[in-house]
């Protein structure tokens, strides 16, 4: 059986913590980020850690 390859999407997206958690950036960041206050885009600079219902998923996708 060969090795599983690591899902490039997710490779780009999400990395692994020391504490085994996954860390992931803030959704609606990206763009129209003149209606948005000073304080709502500071937050959503900083990192975000994945549900734990997702963990195990994302966990299969960054598998190598």
């Amino acid at each position: 059986m060969p090795k599983m390859k690591t899902h490039s999407g997710a490779k780009k997206r999400f990395k692994k913590r020391s504490s085994g958690k996954i860390s992931r950036r803030q959704a609606t960041a990206a763009h129209n980020l003149t209606k948005k206050t000073s304080k709502r885009k500071r937050g959503l600079r900083q990192t975000a850690h994945v549900h734990d219902a997702d963990q195990s998923r994302i966990n299969r996708l960054l598998a190598s």
